[in-house]
């Protein structure tokens, strides 16, 4: 009897100490303390703030952005700035600035900056961590 109400105790404690840690407000890091890599800052939703999304905040040069690739959770990429070509299971459109594309799990895709000026999106990965299968 002892030992079960040593284990709803702890279990209590750990569910009232994660409910704590998830009510302190917000969480803050600037996108120039992200790690970047390749044409992107790279938000980790794991490693800030525990949470179940990663963010790569990109800005691509012209001619420039990722080769076939999947993952398996849906991602969504909101356009800010400029244009772009992608492929998505095999077709091919432009995209621009307004546009928000939502690329489910699994879809092979991949995209490049088209025009003089930058493509910039906020690539948004339902995943607290990256999981990237590169295909070319």
């Amino acid at each position: 009897m002892v030992q079960l109400y040593l284990a709803v105790a702890s279990a209590c404690h750990i569910a009232v100490t994660h409910l704590s840690r998830s009510m302190h407000g917000m969480y803050r890091v600037r996108q120039q303390d992200l790690p970047f890599e390749g044409s992107s800052h790279h938000f980790v939703g794991a490693d800030h703030g525990d949470v179940n999304v990663s963010v790569f905040l990109l800005s691509a040069l012209p001619g420039r952005g990722p080769g076939p690739h999947r993952h398996p959770y849906d991602e969504v990429q909101l356009v800010r700035e400029g244009r772009g070509r992608w492929t998505v299971n095999g077709e091919e459109f432009e995209a621009g600035a307004g546009d928000i594309l939502v690329i489910k799990a699994g879809e092979i895709h991949s995209f490049r900056c088209i025009g003089d000026a930058p493509l910039v999106q906020v690539d948004v990965h339902l995943s607290p961590r990256f999981i990237q299968e590169n295909l070319s």
